[in-house]
């Protein structure tokens, strides 16, 4: 049997466990002095309390890897198969971490999604499209499928993208003065800048286009993606073409790993493209 691993960056919570078919690894997330395990004693409710009103930006560090070696190895020792399935090696150490604990371990395969949030779902997915074949044959497929994989999302302030070093103070004070939305995406496995535009409108018109312009692969569904707020995604939503609509999958409100760089009222579509 193959048993299936991903940490919270996936933004799968823990009560999607069974639909997604997974275990969770909760990433660890530091606020102040305090720390949580994301998803278990930090739900992402309150999460973005602690980020509207707390002056210390949260981090995010390994998650328990004594733990998480005791439950795999549990796993293979039964007779499964494991992949564990990790946020980007550019942004979190937890792939490099995990990867060395399992090197020698023939049965236990750690994947380096090279994004985050819903972009892991579609891997997720893709695993278990796959189930009925070999593990090296699964692995083929998913690394096959993460350049296909896009992110695009507009945050509502550039103040947190500040906060957590993703922007300069200089490039905030100018964009906050004119107006300027990043449209913030993955870029070789780091959270980049694939455009700007002037006000949510154009950003909104530059996602939906992108939709055309890459096309989507219909065999996934897109994921509509947001922070704390839905109004800005179903404001997006609204001006989507709707032949897209049958392929929106449900909400996902962002994982604290993300979110906290991209703060609350950000929003967005991550979907599989026909283009890399």
């Amino acid at each position: 049997m193959l048993k299936v691993f991903v940490d919270s960056g996936s933004s799968i919570k823990q009560e999607e466990k069974e639909k997604y078919q997974v275990e969770i690894i909760p990433l660890i997330i530091n606020i102040a002095d305090k720390e949580f395990q994301d998803g278990l004693d930090l739900p992402v409710e309150e999460f973005y309390k602690y980020l509207i009103d707390d002056k210390d930006f949260p981090k995010t560090s390994l998650p328990n890897l004594v733990e998480l070696e005791e439950r795999v190895t549990k796993c293979t020792k039964a007779g499964d198969d494991v992949i564990i399935l990790t946020i980007s090696g550019e942004i979190s150490s937890t792939f490099s971490s995990i990867r060395k604990i399992f090197e020698e371990n023939e049965k236990v395969r750690v994947i380096d999604s090279r994004m985050a949030v819903g972009g892991m779902r579609l891997l997720v997915d893709e695993i278990n499209k796959n189930r009925d074949k070999k593990l090296d044959e699964i692995v083929e497929k998913v690394n096959a499928l993460i350049p296909r994989i896009q992110i695009m999302a507009i945050p509502e302030s550039l103040t947190y993208l500040m906060r957590g070093g993703r922007l300069s103070k200089a490039d905030w004070l100018l964009g906050s003065m004119l107006n300027i939305k990043p449209i913030i995406g993955f870029k070789n496995g780091k959270v980049s800048v694939i455009a700007k535009k002037i006000g949510l409108k154009l950003g909104m018109s530059y996602i939906v286009n992108a939709l055309d312009e890459l096309g989507v692969d219909e065999n996934y569904e897109i994921v509509p993606s947001y922070t704390y707020k839905k109004e800005n995604l179903e404001k997006l939503l609204a001006s989507t073409n709707s032949k897209y609509m049958p392929l929106m999958g449900s909400f996902d409100n962002l994982d604290p790993a993300i979110a906290c760089h991209w703060g609350p009222g950000a929003f967005g579509y991550v979907f599989v493209s026909k283009k890399v």
